[in-house]
């Protein structure tokens, strides 16, 4: 739907407008119902009066996000929306944290992080659900697609109100004024916001609300300095570990392995003799130190000399690789389909190709963190978080108090990449300020952190396909191996919940999320998907693209081989089955006549791949070689992107770059092996990453579209890992069907 219908929909009863004591202005654009009440609170000088835009006395602009900003841009890129249409000076701008309110709820996250799973929900009853729970998540790359409309109204009916008063004082229609750079303008005469902020707040705004014409004064589509940047560089800027409360003290914790562990046994008086030390707190599942400094606090556990009992089933790699290829023998659910290939197969020779995808960790520069306080009955928390209301949810039930008790705060996100969706630190946080009676902050040490992560599941593909006597594909079938993580993610952040419940009941045994990105987007006549759900006892969840880091490598390393066995060059034997897909065409051709595309010849040492998904398009041409020690060496990446219009085209291009860096990680590391229930890596060191010396030479084309807009951040990392695979076949003549990339793993 795009921003005209939208804001067709809208009129001038869904604008809150209210009146304060202060000289500022909020004006607050909201598209649902009116009994949601605005809790955004004000500072001196500032009057509030809804959820998205403040106007202090000074002239400076608030914007209100309610999206976890972890690297992505999302600080910047929200109120760019807003800020044009308003006509803010950008140098005015700034940005806060939206407070948890049903007015933030991300309507389209759970659609796009679940990936259709909630398909079988009625939409009025999806939408109804997120508002009424508050689902504030930052995920599936939808913050713009999710916000632009509802922030172009907000900042739209802002500069109506501020017209319309300047107007009346210059005794003109308010329709022949405009604003630019912070202030109202009417031929030469001009009026700063400041000014008019207060007798603004009265206003009423016309319905439908009617958005700015084409001008030369806009902050779309232009690369404006990022707004959390310099904070970030000066050091100013408060991360949850940078929280400093009265009275508090310091945690660290040490859980079992995987599985059914629990605890028996500590060495609480060889604690005690690290100075420092305060507390040692126990349950089943963990035991966490309390000192005054989190080095003590740490120490203190190695003295401690925690031992867990595990029960159950060992897990190894082995037995990992053994579920998911007992899995793919077994039974398994359509996912999708289209024609008929059974008819597609019969009597009929075809290709076939087994690939496999390890365990991926996040890795994020910050590991996991909370601060808690709980006094009173009541708790606070200040945590990165993707998802505040299910943290709040989640700490409330831990300590058996209501919702209602819990006030989050979210803080930036050093990284994430999809493990701050998870709310267990702030489980263990809340537990740990009520044992103590003060202010706690609990910080995971490294080796916890990649202990316990939440993995990217690993997963096993059978490709199978019959090629037609031209060489095209006419029939293609995807058998997946893969735990059920959307299920398994559903149950653990929003358990109980009753459309929850009804969406995975609706799905049955199949998990859409597991096989996402696999169902081609070429032009087949018949294919098939199918899931073979694998339980291998390790947590799994949301990683950066989800399973689509690993279905697009199936696909596109797949894609490759029946281009080889057709004897079609790679590039041509992709657009040609493409069919009325252009856009994907666009890119991939952008892509060959930017990167020098050899044909994937023989020594080239070149390799393609493409995707698409969020409403974005991508393709990716890769040069690579195997080094000294047999080490795969990334030369150079060249990227193509289409993903509509782009609100700030500078924070696209880092998305993109990193994404791309990211999916060379995943191509050659960031990955683990299990041991007796635990993961082989403890150390960044050992998940073999990308240093900045074997970072390659990186080109980014962004292609011009007026097409609504896409997401972005996740977009960039599923066709790396097979355009490297394609690359180091075309320079070695050995295809590498496992990830991450070894050579020998064929």
């Amino acid at each position: 739907m795009s921003a005209r219908d939208t804001l067709d929909r809208i009129d001038r009863r869904t604008l809150l407008i209210g009146g304060g004591a202060g000289v500022g202005l909020l004006v607050a654009w909201a598209v649902w119902p009116r009994d949601y009440a605005a809790n955004l609170t004000a500072v001196k000088g500032e009057t509030v009066f809804g959820a998205w835009l403040k106007i202090g006395e000074d002239g400076h602009v608030t914007v209100a996000v309610p999206q976890c900003e972890h690297g992505q841009g999302v600080f910047t890129t929200l109120p760019q929306i807003l800020a044009d249409e308003l006509g803010a000076d950008w140098r005015t701008v700034g940005v806060q944290p939206a407070p948890l309110n049903p007015l933030y709820a991300n309507t389209l996250a759970a659609d796009e992080l679940f990936e259709g799973a909630f398909d079988g929900v009625p939409a009025p009853l999806r939408a109804g659900h997120a508002q009424r729970s508050a689902l504030m998540l930052t995920a599936g790359s939808t913050s713009v697609r999710a916000f632009e409309d509802v922030l172009r109204a907000a900042g739209a009916s802002a500069r109506i109100l501020l017209s319309k008063v300047a107007a009346g004082r210059w005794g003109v229609d308010w329709q022949s004024c405009g604003t630019a750079n912070g202030f109202v303008l009417h031929g030469d005469k001009k009026i700063r916001f400041a000014e008019l902020a207060a007798e603004a707040a009265g206003g009423s705004v016309p319905s439908p609300i009617p958005l700015r014409g084409p001008d030369g004064n806009r902050l779309y589509g232009k690369s404006l300095p990022r707004l959390d940047v310099p904070a970030k560089v000066d050091g100013s800027a408060n991360f949850a570990g940078d929280i400093r409360l009265p009275d508090m003290v310091y945690a660290s914790i040490r859980q079992g392995p995987v599985g059914d562990s629990k605890l028996i046994r500590v060495d609480r008086a060889a604690a005690d003799r690290i100075r420092g030390v305060m507390a040692v707190v126990t349950n089943d599942r963990w035991v966490a130190a309390v000192a005054n400094s989190w080095w003590a606090a740490n120490m203190a556990l190695d003295a401690l000399k925690p031992r867990f009992v595990t029960t159950g089933a060992i897990i190894g790699t082995a037995s990992i690789d053994s579920a998911l290829s007992a899995a793919l023998d077994g039974p398994g659910t359509r996912m999708a389909s289209q024609g008929d290939l059974s008819m597609a197969f019969k009597g009929a020779s075809v290709v076939t190709a087994e690939y496999r995808a390890g365990l991926a960790v996040h890795a994020a520069a910050e590991t996991m963190t909370a601060t808690a306080s709980f006094a009173g009955g009541r708790l606070e928390l200040w945590l990165p978080t993707q998802a505040p209301g299910l943290a709040r949810a989640a700490a409330a039930a831990t300590l058996g108090i209501a919702e209602n008790d819990v006030t989050v705060h979210a803080m930036l996100a050093g990284g994430s990449f999809g493990a701050n969706l998870e709310n267990l630190v702030a489980e263990q946080a809340a537990l740990l300020a009520r044992e103590m009676k003060r202010p706690v902050q609990l910080v995971w040490s490294r080796s916890e952190d990649i202990l316990h992560d939440r993995y990217r599941p690993p997963a096993a593909a059978r490709m199978t396909a019959r090629l037609a006597a031209n060489g095209q594909i006419s029939g293609w079938l995807a058998k997946i191996a893969a735990p059920p993580t959307g299920h398994e993610l559903l149950d653990r952040l929003m358990p109980g919940d009753r459309i929850a419940g009804l969406a995975m009941k609706a799905g049955g045994s199949g998990d859409r999320y597991a096989v996402a990105g696999a169902r081609p987007f070429y032009r087949i006549p018949s294919y098939a998907v199918d899931h073979h759900p694998a339980e291998i006892g390790v947590p799994t969840g949301h990683w950066r693209s989800g399973a689509h880091s690993y279905t697009c490598f199936f696909t596109e390393c797949f894609l490759d081989e029946l281009a080889h066995v057709a004897n079609t060059e790679p590039l041509s034997y992709r657009i040609g089955m493409l069919g009325s897909d252009i856009r994907l065409a666009r890119c991939l051709s952008t892509v060959a006549s930017l990167g020098g595309w050899e044909g994937g010849i023989p020594g080239s040492g070149q390799g393609i791949a493409c995707h698409a998904f969020r409403g974005s398009y991508i393709a990716v041409l890769v040069e690579a070689h195997m080094g000294d020690g047999q080490a795969i060496s990334v030369d150079r990446i060249v990227a193509a992107v289409d993903c509509g219009r782009q609100v700030n085209p500078d924070i696209v291009r880092q998305m993109i770059e990193g994404g791309l860096i990211f999916g060379m990680a995943q191509a050659i590391g960031a990955s683990t092996g299990f041991t007796e229930n635990l993961a082989d890596a403890r150390t960044l060191a050992d998940l073999n990453l990308p240093r900045l010396a074997d970072t390659p030479d990186i080109t980014v084309e962004l292609i011009r579209s007026e097409a609504e807009p896409g997401g972005v951040s996740e977009l960039a990392v599923p066709p790396v890992a097979p355009a490297i695979a394609n690359a180091l076949q075309s320079a070695t003549g050995v295809r590498m069907r496992g990830l991450p990339l070894r050579f020998g793993d064929m």
